[in-house]
Parts: structure tokens; C-alpha cells; sequence
């Protein structure tokens, strides 16, 4: 008889959580299941708050904000994966110069690292040295204006990323229903405004996250305050997101507004369909993408089965998405319908205190 064949090794899973809360200690690294998707705790190790991890491009490192409060500033950490079964081992830690940095991405060269600094509205770029240490601050921009909403007094820049060919960075300013766009020197990290210098939302949508089609031609925004998802093209060679082809709410119809947000937003990996979490209404949004045209079709909602969905992710395969419900301690999980785009309860939770990231090795 022909030897069957060796089940798939498990994937490292990492979980960024708020140590503020009491609940939980610091970064938190699971093995994923491929087949059932379930998680197994592995490792842990302490850090401040830390809100949102990322890697270098070659995955040897794995960088981590370190919230802090308010005005008061935090920080970014870098950390060595030491093996296969993803321990981390802290390398660094270098202030952002700003109020609670929540984002950060590194760039395509694995030289610089962005953080998106909340409360001051400010962007700050770190080089990483050759054995994933970070250094001080070698560039700051800080952001300007503010916009009709009680949150909007001033700029709070909240989520930083590169484009997908890596020569335009797009930071989204909560504060100024903007995002911005640079193009980074990697000789100096010094961040040059592009031409045109940022794409506008509507006013009062609270730009958030933003997350691109795999084909590169279209982008997506969360508006955290009014709960809504636009849809821009994308022209890659000018680093433009033009006007806004459509904004759709990411609630039912009829729904109440008070007390919700939105938090993520992300596109599954054969860009069918765009997910928008949203905090208060605890659900996942689902939304069609028309391959076309980049425009949505609205496809319905996802009970995350917890509070607080702050994040969520889906797995490299487009098999699983984890919904991490900061106010319930819980990563629910859910198998996606490729055919609907729906989601389906796997009936596995995993218990983590306070988690608001989750990232895939």
C-alpha cells in the first residue's frame, strides 16, 4: 500500500493584546491547525500593550508597537524568531516620538520601519540594522487639520502600509479624513510627500484601516465613526486613490449607530470579498467585490459572537478567519464560504485577554 501522506506542519500564530487591561501579559504565539483551523498556545512574552505586530519582508524578525497612553508616548520593539515554533526573543525597543502608536509596517527592503503615532498625528520611520535591532527616530512628519467630527480636533494617523509595489506609503489620519501618501527614501528614511500628497474621504468618516485587491487596482477604507467602507482605484505609478467610487454602510439597514465603530477591514486572499469589523453592533460586515470595477455589492453580516471585535484576520489559505473580541477575551473562528462569502462558526474559541491583533507567520 502507498505510505500516506505527513499532515501539514502547524503555522505559528502571533496575538498582540492590551496588558493594560489586567488580562493579559504580552504577545501571545499559537500553532494553527491547517486542517481545523484550531489554536494551541506555545509561547509567550511580556511587552506594554502590544496593539499591532508585523514582520520584516524575510520573516526574521517580528516588530511590535508598545502602545503606551495618551500624550505620555510608547514605543516599537523588535523581536528575533528564534525557530520553527516562533519564540520570540526581544531585541529592541526604540520611543516613537509620539502618543500612542497603534500601526506599523516594515518596508519591502526590510531597512525601515513606519509607525502610525495616534495621538500626535504623526508618522516616525526607524532603520533596522542588520541584525533586526532598530534605531532611533530618523524621520518624523507630522499631519495637519481636522474634520467636522467631536473626534476630529486634530490629526490622529492611525494605520501605515506600502503599496504593493512598494513605492508609495499610505498612512489613513483618522483626524483629517485624509490619507496621506509619501514615497520613502531608503538611503535617509526621510518621507517625501507624493504628488498628489493624499486622497480625501468624506467628511467625518474617520479614515482607519485600509486594505488593497490582490490585482493592486483598488483600495478599500473603514470610516471608524461612520461606520462605512469606501471604495477608491488605485493608480500605482502615480500613487493616487482618486476620488471615492462608492460608500456603502457597514451596518443593516435600520441599525442604531450609538455606541459602534468600525476596526479592521481586509480583503480575502482571491479578492471575491472585502470583511469590515464593527465594534458595538459586534459583527463582521461582508461586502462582493466586483472584479471589474473594484465596486461592492453588500452580502450581509456575521455575529462575532463576543464584544469589542477590535481585529481580525484571515489565514494565508482564505480558509479561516479569526475574529479577536477584545471585550470578551475570545478568538472566535470561522470557516469562509468561497462560493457566498459568508461565514461559518467552526464552534472553536480560543481564550486570550484583551486581544486586538492577530498576525500569521
Amino acid at each position: 500500500m502507498p505510505e500516506a501522506e505527513s499532515a501539514s506542519p502547524p503555522k505559528v500564530v502571533y496575538v498582540g493584546t492590551y496588558t493594560r487591561s489586567g488580562r493579559s501579559q504580552g504577545i501571545h504565539s499559537f500553532h494553527q491547525d491547517p486542517q481545523s483551523g484550531n489554536l494551541t498556545l506555545r509561547h509567550t512574552i511580556a511587552i506594554d500593550d502590544p496593539s499591532f505586530l508585523t514582520f520584516d519582508p524575510r520573516r526574521r524578525w517580528l516588530f511590535a508597537v508598545s502602545e503606551g497612553m495618551g500624550l505620555d508616548g510608547g514605543g516599537v520593539a523588535s523581536f528575533n524568531i528564534e525557530d520553527a515554533t516562533g519564540r520570540l526573543r526581544q531585541l529592541s525597543y526604540q520611543p516613537s516620538l509620539g502618543g500612542e502608536p497603534c500601526h506599523l509596517c516594515c518596508d519591502p527592503s526590510g531597512r525601515w520601519v513606519l509607525v502610525a503615532n495616534h495621538e500626535h498625528g504623526t508618522v516616525a520611520v526607524l532603520p533596522v540594522d542588520a541584525d533586526g535591532r532598530l534605531g532611533p527616530v530618523a524621520d518624523l512628519r507630522q499631519h495637519v487639520g481636522s474634520g467636522p467630527g467631536p473626534t476630529q480636533t486634530g490629526p490622529h494617523a492611525h494605520y501605515v502600509t506600502f503599496d504593493q509595489p512598494g513605492r508609495h506609503v499610505l498612512v489613513a489620519d483618522k483626524g483629517i479624513d485624509k490619507m496621506m501618501i509619501y514615497q520613502l527614501d531608503l538611503g535617509t528614511g526621510k518621507l517625501v510627500p507624493n504628488d498628489p500628497p493624499f486622497g480625501s474621504l468624506h467628511a467625518g468618516a474617520a479614515p482607519r484601516h485600509l486594505a488593497f485587491h490582490p490585482s493592486g487596482r483598488y483600495a478599500y477604507v473603514n470610516g471608524e465613526a461612520d461606520m462605512t467602507i469606501s471604495a477608491f482605484a488605485y493608480a500605482a505609478q502615480r500613487g493616487s486613490l482618486g476620488e471615492e467610487l462608492q460608500v456603502l454602510s457597514t451596518l443593516p439597514d435600520g441599525a442604531s449607530r450609538d455606541g459602534c465603530s468600525t476596526a479592521e477591514i481586509e480583503v480575502e486572499p482571491a479578492g471575491r470579498f472585502v470583511y469590515v469589523s464593527n465594534r458595538g453592533h459586534d459583527s463582521i460586515a461582508i461586502f462582493g467585490i466586483d472584479a471589474a470595477t473594484g465596486r461592492l455589492t453588500a452580502a450581509g453580516h456575521a455575529p462575532t459572537q463576543g464584544r469589542t471585535p477590535r481585529n481580525f484576520a484571515i489565514d494565508p489559505t482564505g480558509t479561516f478567519l479569526y475574529v479577536g473580541n477584545q471585550g470578551s477575551d475570545t478568538i472566535v473562528h470561522f470557516r469562509i464560504d468561497h462560493q457566498t462569502g459568508q461565514l461559518v462558526s467552526t464552534g472553536d474559541v480560543t481564550s486570550v485577554g484583551a486581544p486586538v491583533c492577530i498576525l500569521f507567520g
